[in-house]
């Protein structure tokens, strides 16, 4: 198994790269620590591994008690209640608004996490980017 620098599976971090970089001007950037999409400069997903002994902020949102890969994405207003009325393993992010931080599950529904990254996307990319989008079916 191939991992990055903080330890998320290729096989999480190649299929979350295929999905992001197919969205408009979107561009890939190492994070602080994971792995980050971007459109004009601002993140719209981010991909890591938190450690409860490193990374306190996320390990208070998650609950998690052992190291858990994460993906923290932008939701509009009314998908975020939605998301987040479901409980785990959906949490609000304490550094943003619309900030949703999803633990990701060992069987990965990679046609639902298009769906969020795309709508993640939408939510910061200028309208002329947005105009652009291929929403997934």
């Amino acid at each position: 198994m191939v991992y990055h620098d903080d330890d998320v599976p290729e096989e999480i971090v190649e299929p979350l790269r295929e999905i992001c970089l197919a969205l408009p001007d979107a561009y890939e950037e190492l994070a602080w620590v994971g792995t980050r999409w971007r459109v004009r400069g601002r993140t719209f997903a981010h991909v890591l591994t938190v450690d409860p002994d490193h990374h306190a902020a996320y390990t208070r949102v998650s609950g998690a008690d052992r190291p858990v890969p994460l993906l923290t994405f932008r939701s509009p207003p009314d998908e975020l209640d939605a998301l987040l009325a479901g409980g785990p393993p959906y949490f609000r992010g304490r550094w943003g608004r619309d900030v949703v931080v999803l633990v990701l599950p060992d069987e990965i529904d990679w046609a639902e996490i298009a769906e969020l990254m795309t709508e993640s996307y939408c939510v910061l990319a200028p309208k002329k980017l947005v105009a652009r989008v291929r929403h997934p079916s």
